[in-house]
């Protein structure tokens, strides 16, 4: 793990980056209180640091108060050097943010022990931040094929739809659907019927812009959310049905040809979330009911 040493001292910066280099650190070291503040703001930051407490520039403690000024997700441990030995001096180096303190001159021991204690915060703060990242993960987006579930792709709708009537960007949605995609299920089982859903996603997902958001809406549904100045629904509801229907998917000795129907509609001032998803519903119907592998527009009531 990287740590910041910032002491004005050359013999103590040598002193001290030679000890935790032997416990393992990878050592930066500054001269000043600025130039540590500069580091510890950068890309790339230390996670620990040592901060002398008087340092030309900025003090240690005003380091501290501008670190925890800056916030972020990822914390940065600081323990403070100091010959400083009141109780109001402990504290206002505290209340500026500091984690630690240890008094000079100080034993090697106990300071290893004080940043071993700040590694493992550190790290117990990292773990939880990929916990929580994980959750949010499992809530937004489907498990099986990693596209955005239901609940999401539709709240991600009504935000486009909220900023469309304030902008001159248009809003339309996709509703695709895998043609006979029960059989599949039926005749080759589950597992294969999965490996089908995923290689559709990633075939849909090869063919949109940055514009675009694809959820699995559900079983082997997708919604296709676009937003964009020159929006041509049927142009892309075109490329994605021929991007699923390009050649079929291999699964294990097994060539299944993909196809999909898909309907599509484009939002107007006077329709809601609810009213543009039937009208592309609607069509999607009227696909599957002409012919499947096709694409149908969708008319939008009172548009």
């Amino acid at each position: 793990m990287k740590i910041l040493i910032a002491d004005d001292s050359s013999v103590s910066r040598d002193l001290l980056g030679t000890m935790v280099r032997k416990w393992g650190y990878d050592v930066v070291s500054v001269s000043d209180g600025t130039h540590a503040w500069e580091v510890l703001s950068g890309p790339d930051a230390p996670r620990l640091a040592i901060l002398d407490w008087m340092m030309p520039g900025l003090t240690g403690p005003e380091v501290c108060e501008k670190v925890r000024d800056k916030g972020g997700e990822s914390y940065t441990y600081i323990l403070l050097l100091t010959g400083r030995t009141q109780k109001e001096d402990v504290i206002e180096g505290m209340d500026a943010g500091a984690d630690d303190y240890v008094v000079k001159p100080f034993d090697q021991q106990e300071l290893r022990v004080r940043l071993r204690a700040g590694r493992r915060i550190v790290e117990l703060q990292d773990e939880l931040l990929t916990a929580r990242e994980k959750f949010r993960q499992q809530a937004t987006h489907d498990a099986l094929t990693g596209l955005k579930n239901r609940a999401y792709i539709r709240q991600i709708l009504a935000e486009r739809m909220d900023a469309a009537r304030s902008s001159s960007i248009p809003v339309g949605v996709i509703m695709l659907d895998l043609d006979r995609f029960k059989l599949v299920n039926d005749t080759y089982g589950h597992a294969v019927g999965d490996a089908v859903l995923i290689a559709a996603a990633q075939r849909i997902q090869s063919v949109l812009s940055d514009s675009d958001v694809v959820g699995r809406d559900g079983g082997e549904e997708f919604l296709l959310v676009s937003s964009r100045p020159s929006l041509d629904l049927a142009a892309l509801a075109e490329t994605v049905r021929q991007a699923i229907a390009a050649e079929p998917v291999v699964v294990g000795e097994l060539t299944l040809p993909v196809t999909a129907s898909l309907g599509y509609a484009r939002l107007c001032p006077r329709a809601d979330a609810d009213i543009l998803l039937r009208a592309a519903d609607e069509a999607l119907y009227r696909a599957k009911h002409n012919g499947r592998n096709r694409i149908e527009p969708g008319q939008v009531e009172g548009c």
